[in-house]
């Protein structure tokens, strides 16, 4: 069974782990190593690789220490231009092209947002068990069948951050960057929409606004729209 361990889920880092009790994976590397480490009481050398997603410190801000520790880090050529960082435990992928880690195959698809090459990654244990790992994303084009866990961003509302732009504690100017962007919270309900979630066991909802979001109804309308357990990150 895939078991999640989120450390950090905001603007100001993140970083989360994926295990199925052979293989640990990390999910970014937003935030200081010491940080990492101290969640996962220093048992780094149980850690068999990190996914990145994007180029953006919240998100890589200690792969250099990673590397350093020896764990591979995964991700699109675009991101690893993007970081500028040469070492060689970075791997560049392909989207669409299956590669292993220990007990997980893993594929990286496309997203969409204001960096080089971003990546979302669809994550499967030997039982069949299948993670969507998407954030920093203001679409997801693809459809994913027999899912059983989904890590996705759900940033802000378009109610919340229109009622704070008219009264001023958000500037306007943010609206296009966070539209083109980032997940909002009616965006990933039409995901969801699109999406069978038949065997879905768990739904976790990452990386949410500090100003533009409400962790309350955000878990409720997607626990009433799903059914399925929901947990904030």
């Amino acid at each position: 069974m895939i078991e999640v361990t989120a450390i950090a889920s905001s603007s100001k880092g993140n970083c989360y782990r994926i295990s199925d009790g052979s293989t640990s994976l990390l999910l970014e590397c937003g935030i200081n190593y010491r940080d990492i480490q101290k969640a996962l009481n220093f048992q780094m050398t149980q850690i068999s690789g990190c996914l990145i997603s994007h180029e953006h410190g919240d998100h890589v801000k200690s792969i250099r220490d990673v590397l350093k520790a020896g764990i591979d880090c995964y991700m699109s050529p675009g991101t690893a231009r993007a970081i500028n960082v040469s070492h060689h435990r970075i791997k560049l992928v392909e989207a669409g092209k299956p590669f292993k880690i220990g007990t997980f195959q893993i594929m990286a698809f496309d997203v969409q947002h204001d960096v080089a090459q971003p990546y979302g990654f669809l994550i499967m244990n030997k039982e069949g068990e299948k993670l969507l790992f998407a954030t920093d994303t203001y679409y997801i084009k693809y459809k994913f069948p027999g899912l059983t866990h989904i890590l996705v961003e759900c940033n802000y509302s378009e109610k919340i951050l229109k009622e704070n732009i008219e009264n001023g504690s958000v500037p306007k100017v943010m609206e296009k960057r966070l539209l083109q962007s980032h997940f909002s919270l009616e965006n990933v309900k039409e995901f969801f929409k699109a999406n069978d979630l038949s065997k879905v066991q768990e739904i976790w909802l990452l990386h949410l606004s500090s100003s533009n979001s409400d962790e309350k109804l955000f878990k409720e309308e997607i626990m009433r729209l799903t059914g399925k357990v929901v947990y904030i990150a």
